[in-house]
């Protein structure tokens, strides 16, 4: 009987991070759990083990370099290295640039494409020697036009999906995959401050782990849903012209304007 398959998903304290981890433990795997707050990193870890993986606590953040380090060396440690690494740690919050904050574009910046860049250098080596491994990234539908009062999060995750396509170019022929996901609308704690009537074809935050873990299993490239949002998103948006994507942005586009107390405050105060 082979090894559990060791994986490490960071942001895992809620939402889909934490469905993710708790799915694969399912599966007996071992999972490693990443994200700042300890209460809720502790739960998902108690949930993983529940369900019959082997949970490792990793509390910490990713705009952190020597905690990244730390982290992938403690797993080493632990298991000898990793198999998968989904990196699903995120922030979304809405800007409008009539009120242009060029710290909250550093910080998602910050925490949705370095923060993967973090992971991306600590676990390829050990992946590229041992000839296997898969690296999935956690971008979004925003990725693919600037969408209204999106602009940080728009900008960082289509960041997101270069980098990671770049990535899957260059590993080719060393056995190590790299596969981007670009989610539509999935319940958590970030769509939870969104207005229902906003968010078209929302997800249960169950299904859509299960989506992005058929679309690792089968590695394909890039994987995206649900289809009847995605496949407009992604194929038709990108080609309608500027001149009329910009009236139907503004017209259909997002509305909420509603940043967060507390944990964005705090993290804006934070050095990366």
């Amino acid at each position: 009987m082979s090894a559990p398959t060791r994986v490490v998903v960071t942001g895992a304290t809620s939402g889909l991070g934490r469905e993710l981890a708790v799915q694969l433990a399912r599966r007996g795997w071992r999972v490693a759990v990443t994200g700042r707050r300890l209460p809720e990193l502790e739960e998902t870890a108690r949930r993983v083990t529940e369900a019959g993986g082997e949970a490792l606590l990793l509390a910490g953040s990713v705009t952190d370099d020597a905690e990244v380090r730390a982290h992938a060396s403690r797993i080493r440690a632990a298991w000898g290295g990793l198999d998968w690494a989904i990196l699903n740690a995120g922030v979304g919050e809405s800007m409008d640039a009539k009120e242009f904050s060029a710290e909250l574009v550093r910080w998602t910046l910050d925490v949705n494409v370095v923060g993967a860049a973090r992971w991306l250098e600590a676990v390829l080596p050990d992946m590229i020697e041992s000839g296997s491994g898969v690296v999935a990234g956690i971008a979004s539908l925003a990725a693919f036009r600037g969408l209204p009062r999106s602009g940080p999060y728009s900008a960082s995750k289509a960041a997101l999906v270069a980098l990671l396509e770049a990535a899957r170019v260059d590993l080719r022929g060393t056995g190590v995959d790299v596969v981007t996901v670009c989610p539509g609308f999935v319940k958590s704690e970030m769509t939870a401050r969104n207005g229902p009537d906003s968010m078209p074809f929302l997800m249960e935050t169950a299904d859509g782990a299960a989506a992005i873990l058929r679309g690792i299993d089968a590695r394909r490239r890039v994987v995206h849903f649900p289809w009847p949002l995605s496949y407009p998103t992604k194929y038709l948006l990108p080609a309608i012209p500027d001149f009329l994507y910009d009236r139907l942005a503004a017209r259909f586009g997002p509305r909420r304007i509603k940043r967060r107390s507390g944990e964005a405050g705090e993290l804006l105060k934070k050095k990366p």
